[in-house]
Protein backbone atom coordinates (compact mmCIF):
# COMPACT_ATOMS: atom_id res chain seq x y z
CA UNK A 1 0.00 0.00 0.00
CA UNK A 2 1.37 3.40 -0.92
CA UNK A 3 1.87 6.10 1.69
CA UNK A 4 -1.12 8.44 1.91
CA UNK A 5 -0.13 10.58 4.89
CA UNK A 6 2.98 11.76 6.74
CA UNK A 7 3.53 12.48 10.42
CA UNK A 8 6.56 14.50 11.47
CA UNK A 9 8.03 14.49 14.91
CA UNK A 10 9.37 18.00 15.40
CA UNK A 11 12.33 18.41 17.73
CA UNK A 12 15.40 16.74 16.26
CA UNK A 13 13.39 15.85 13.15
CA UNK A 14 12.12 19.02 11.48
CA UNK A 15 14.02 21.35 13.78
CA UNK A 16 17.52 20.15 14.61
CA UNK A 17 17.65 21.44 18.14
CA UNK A 18 18.85 18.41 20.12
CA UNK A 19 22.05 20.15 21.22
CA UNK A 20 20.03 23.18 22.32
CA UNK A 21 17.64 21.04 24.35
CA UNK A 22 20.60 19.21 25.89
CA UNK A 23 22.26 22.51 26.79
CA UNK A 24 19.01 23.88 28.24
CA UNK A 25 18.55 20.74 30.29
CA UNK A 26 22.17 20.92 31.48
CA UNK A 27 21.58 24.47 32.73
CA UNK A 28 18.31 23.44 34.37
CA UNK A 29 19.81 20.29 35.90
CA UNK A 30 22.79 22.17 37.32
CA UNK A 31 20.44 24.67 38.96
CA UNK A 32 18.65 21.79 40.66
CA UNK A 33 21.72 19.65 41.47
CA UNK A 34 21.17 16.94 38.85
CA UNK A 35 23.50 15.62 36.16
CA UNK A 36 22.76 13.43 33.12
CA UNK A 37 25.00 12.26 30.28
CA UNK A 38 23.84 12.72 26.67
CA UNK A 39 23.04 8.98 26.55
CA UNK A 40 20.93 9.33 29.69
CA UNK A 41 19.14 12.29 28.11
CA UNK A 42 18.33 10.11 25.08
CA UNK A 43 16.76 7.52 27.38
CA UNK A 44 15.10 9.71 30.00
CA UNK A 45 14.27 12.99 28.26
CA UNK A 46 14.09 13.04 24.45
CA UNK A 47 10.61 12.40 23.09
CA UNK A 48 8.98 12.46 26.52
CA UNK A 49 6.71 15.11 28.01
CA UNK A 50 7.82 17.39 30.83
CA UNK A 51 5.57 15.73 33.41
CA UNK A 52 7.21 12.33 32.99
CA UNK A 53 10.70 13.85 32.67
CA UNK A 54 10.38 15.91 35.83
CA UNK A 55 8.73 13.19 37.89
CA UNK A 56 11.60 10.91 36.86
CA UNK A 57 14.26 13.46 37.73
CA UNK A 58 12.83 14.32 41.12
CA UNK A 59 11.82 10.67 41.70
CA UNK A 60 8.38 11.61 42.95
CA UNK A 61 4.96 12.59 41.66
CA UNK A 62 5.20 16.37 41.56
CA UNK A 63 2.21 18.63 41.97
CA UNK A 64 0.97 20.05 38.66
CA UNK A 65 1.88 23.58 39.76
CA UNK A 66 5.49 22.46 40.28
CA UNK A 67 5.56 20.65 36.92
CA UNK A 68 4.31 23.83 35.25
CA UNK A 69 6.87 25.97 37.10
CA UNK A 70 9.85 23.75 36.31
CA UNK A 71 8.67 23.21 32.74
CA UNK A 72 8.39 26.93 32.05
CA UNK A 73 11.82 27.49 33.60
CA UNK A 74 13.47 24.95 31.30
CA UNK A 75 11.63 26.10 28.16
CA UNK A 76 12.55 29.74 28.85
CA UNK A 77 16.21 28.71 28.90
CA UNK A 78 15.71 26.71 25.71
CA UNK A 79 13.95 29.49 23.79
CA UNK A 80 16.64 31.98 24.76
CA UNK A 81 19.27 29.60 23.38
CA UNK A 82 17.27 29.14 20.16
CA UNK A 83 17.09 32.87 19.56
CA UNK A 84 20.87 33.09 19.70
CA UNK A 85 21.09 30.78 16.66
CA UNK A 86 20.00 31.02 13.04
CA UNK A 87 16.74 29.15 13.46
CA UNK A 88 15.87 27.10 10.38
CA UNK A 89 14.12 23.89 9.44
CA UNK A 90 15.96 20.67 8.62
CA UNK A 91 17.79 20.36 5.28
CA UNK A 92 15.37 19.64 2.44
CA UNK A 93 12.28 20.00 4.65
CA UNK A 94 10.67 22.93 2.81
CA UNK A 95 11.11 21.31 -0.61
CA UNK A 96 9.64 18.10 0.78
CA UNK A 97 6.63 19.98 2.18
CA UNK A 98 6.08 21.51 -1.25
CA UNK A 99 6.27 18.07 -2.88
CA UNK A 100 3.66 16.67 -0.46
CA UNK A 101 1.38 19.65 -1.11
CA UNK A 102 1.68 19.16 -4.88
CA UNK A 103 0.73 15.50 -4.47
CA UNK A 104 -2.15 16.35 -2.10
CA UNK A 105 -0.63 14.16 0.59
CA UNK A 106 -1.66 15.36 4.07
CA UNK A 107 1.08 15.89 6.65
CA UNK A 108 0.99 16.95 10.28
CA UNK A 109 3.30 17.53 13.23
CA UNK A 110 3.10 15.37 16.35
CA UNK A 111 5.37 16.75 19.04
CA UNK A 112 6.03 16.24 22.74
CA UNK A 113 6.48 20.03 22.99
CA UNK A 114 3.90 22.07 24.85
CA UNK A 115 1.85 24.89 23.34
CA UNK A 116 4.29 27.65 24.36
CA UNK A 117 6.99 26.06 22.24
CA UNK A 118 4.57 25.32 19.39
CA UNK A 119 3.65 29.02 19.31
CA UNK A 120 7.36 29.89 19.43
CA UNK A 121 8.09 27.63 16.42
CA UNK A 122 5.22 29.03 14.38
CA UNK A 123 6.49 32.54 15.07
CA UNK A 124 10.15 31.96 14.25
CA UNK A 125 10.12 29.13 11.67
CA UNK A 126 7.24 30.20 9.39
CA UNK A 127 5.40 26.94 10.01
CA UNK A 128 2.11 28.59 9.16
CA UNK A 129 3.07 28.46 5.47
CA UNK A 130 2.73 24.67 5.59
CA UNK A 131 0.86 23.62 8.73
CA UNK A 132 -2.47 24.44 10.34
CA UNK A 133 -1.65 25.09 13.99
CA UNK A 134 -5.04 23.74 15.07
CA UNK A 135 -4.06 20.34 13.61
CA UNK A 136 -0.70 20.09 15.38
CA UNK A 137 -0.70 17.32 17.98
CA UNK A 138 1.22 18.58 20.99
CA UNK A 139 1.62 17.83 24.67
CA UNK A 140 -1.60 19.16 26.16
CA UNK A 141 -1.02 17.50 29.52
CA UNK A 142 -3.24 14.54 28.62
CA UNK A 143 -1.21 12.72 25.96
CA UNK A 144 0.96 9.86 27.19
CA UNK A 145 4.70 10.07 26.65
CA UNK A 146 6.38 8.14 23.89
CA UNK A 147 6.96 5.19 23.49
CA UNK A 148 3.19 5.10 23.97
CA UNK A 149 1.75 5.58 20.45
CA UNK A 150 -1.11 7.85 21.52
CA UNK A 151 0.38 11.01 20.01
CA UNK A 152 0.69 9.32 16.61
CA UNK A 153 -2.73 7.70 16.88
CA UNK A 154 -4.21 11.15 17.50
CA UNK A 155 -2.40 12.49 14.44
CA UNK A 156 -3.82 9.69 12.28
CA UNK A 157 -7.30 10.53 13.55
CA UNK A 158 -6.80 14.17 12.50
CA UNK A 159 -5.82 13.02 9.01
CA UNK A 160 -8.55 10.39 8.79
CA UNK A 161 -6.07 7.71 7.76
CA UNK A 162 -5.17 4.25 9.01
CA UNK A 163 -1.79 3.17 10.33
CA UNK A 164 -1.06 1.16 7.18
CA UNK A 165 -1.17 4.36 5.12
CA UNK A 166 1.24 6.36 7.28
CA UNK A 167 4.92 7.28 7.18
CA UNK A 168 6.46 8.66 10.39
CA UNK A 169 9.71 10.63 10.59
CA UNK A 170 11.41 10.37 13.99
CA UNK A 171 14.78 10.86 15.61
CA UNK A 172 14.48 9.84 19.27
CA UNK A 173 14.65 6.32 20.65
CA UNK A 174 11.32 6.70 22.46
CA UNK A 175 9.80 8.21 19.30
CA UNK A 176 10.92 5.33 17.08
CA UNK A 177 9.46 2.87 19.57
CA UNK A 178 6.21 4.86 19.63
CA UNK A 179 6.05 4.75 15.83
CA UNK A 180 6.57 0.98 15.97
CA UNK A 181 3.85 0.68 18.60
CA UNK A 182 1.53 2.61 16.28
CA UNK A 183 2.09 -0.13 13.65
CA UNK A 184 2.57 2.35 10.83
CA UNK A 185 3.53 1.29 7.33
CA UNK A 186 6.88 3.09 7.21
CA UNK A 187 9.35 4.70 9.62
CA UNK A 188 12.28 6.86 8.54
CA UNK A 189 14.90 7.93 11.05
CA UNK A 190 16.19 11.48 10.81
CA UNK A 191 19.77 11.27 12.06
CA UNK A 192 20.20 14.89 13.07
CA UNK A 193 22.55 14.31 15.99
CA UNK A 194 24.71 11.36 14.87
CA UNK A 195 23.03 9.08 17.39
CA UNK A 196 23.36 5.30 17.54
CA UNK A 197 20.52 3.55 15.73
CA UNK A 198 22.16 0.15 15.34
CA UNK A 199 19.11 -1.57 16.84
CA UNK A 200 16.99 -0.58 13.83
CA UNK A 201 17.19 -1.28 10.11
CA UNK A 202 15.00 1.65 9.01
CA UNK A 203 16.35 4.09 6.46
CA UNK A 204 18.29 6.95 8.01
CA UNK A 205 18.44 10.38 6.39
CA UNK A 206 20.24 13.66 6.99
CA UNK A 207 18.32 15.54 4.31
CA UNK A 208 14.67 15.21 3.31
CA UNK A 209 15.82 15.17 -0.32
CA UNK A 210 16.92 11.60 0.40
CA UNK A 211 13.32 10.37 0.83
CA UNK A 212 12.37 7.91 -1.91
CA UNK A 213 9.37 9.47 -3.68
CA UNK A 214 8.30 6.02 -4.89
CA UNK A 215 6.78 5.56 -1.44
CA UNK A 216 3.96 7.86 -2.56
CA UNK A 217 3.36 6.40 -6.02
Amino acid sequence: MKIKGVIFDFNGTLFWDTTLHNKAWDIFLERHSFELSDNEKNEKIHGKNNKDILNGLFQQQLLQKDIDKFGKEKEKIYQELCLKTKMQLAPGAVDFFNYLKEKNIPFVIATASEIDNVDFYFEHLNLGAFFNKTEVIFNNGKIKSKPDPQIFNNAMTVMGLSEKEILIFEDSISGIKAAENANVAQIIIVNSNNDDYRNWSYQQIKNFAEVDKRLFE
